[in-house]
């Protein structure tokens, strides 16, 4: 999976994400579960908006997506603003780093894209294994409840000025698969280019995440509702979660 177009238009449909806030919200759960990381690791960052936020705020980062396209929009990012980021073309599920973190998040529903249950277990215990003892891997999972009640079987429309995307959802309730099409049209002089997107969401239950990260050395803190520090409620769109290895 490329992304490709995705990666092209991606901050623009995603303009609503409100990075610096959320940056400084995970950072107020890694000083409240333990401290501010010193060397962070940013899994499945695509277009570098967290990442950039962390590296902003004096934390070295290293930044990991298997998207060779998102990753050269990070890039461009960083060098704008001056900021030295480590960017890897790893999955998840292969990261090979030369040493361990004292930190880790994983932001916007990537554990949702990884819909095969072994590669999500594969990717926790790399994770684990390049975390330091006691550090925390924060990170955020797109609910239930969303996937029926918001993405469900329907429709979105963004029309700018330089692309008109209709993303398309399909959900599967018997095994929990949210299927995605965006189709793209691009505006060239006075026509439209169409191509296309496609990729999967799975919905994880809690008991599921929380033997996932059991056996891969990583226990479960607390569960919070998004931008939050209270326990998630039933219409919440997106959990955070707060991991210690042991």
């Amino acid at each position: 999976m490329n992304y490709d177009i995705f990666a092209e238009f991606y901050d623009l449909l995603t303009e609503d994400v409100n990075y610096p806030h959320r940056c400084e919200h995970i950072l107020r759960l890694f000083e409240k579960y333990d401290r501010r990381p010193t060397l962070l690791l940013d899994v499945g960052c695509g277009t570098g908006g967290f990442s950039v936020e962390f590296a902003r705020r004096g934390i070295d980062v290293i930044g990991v997506d298997p998207s060779e396209s998102m990753l050269a929009i990070a890039g461009q990012k960083a060098k704008n603003q001056g900021l030295d980021i480590l960017f890897l073309n790893q999955s998840g599920e292969e990261l090979d780093l030369y040493g361990t973190v004292d930190g880790a998040v994983s932001c916007l529903d990537t554990v949702n894209h990884i819909i095969d249950k072994r590669a999500l277990q594969k990717f926790f215990k790399k994770i684990s294994l390049f975390l330091e003892k006691d550090r925390l891997f924060i990170f955020d999972v797109n609910t239930a409840y969303k996937h029926k009640e918001v993405l469900g079987n329907n429709t979105f429309v963004y029309d700018t000025e330089n692309v008109y995307c209709v993303w398309q959802n399909f959900f599967d309730n018997k095994v929990g698969i949210t299927d995605i099409n965006l189709d793209f049209f691009i505006k060239n002089d006075n026509t439209y280019q169409r191509t296309g997107e496609s990729f999967s969401e799975r919905v994880y239950d809690a008991d599921t995440l929380e033997k996932m990260l059991s056996a891969s050395g990583l226990k479960v803190l607390k569960v919070v509702g998004e931008n939050s520090f209270s326990a998630p409620n039933k219409t919440s769109q997106r959990n955070i979660y707060i991991t210690k290895k042991e």
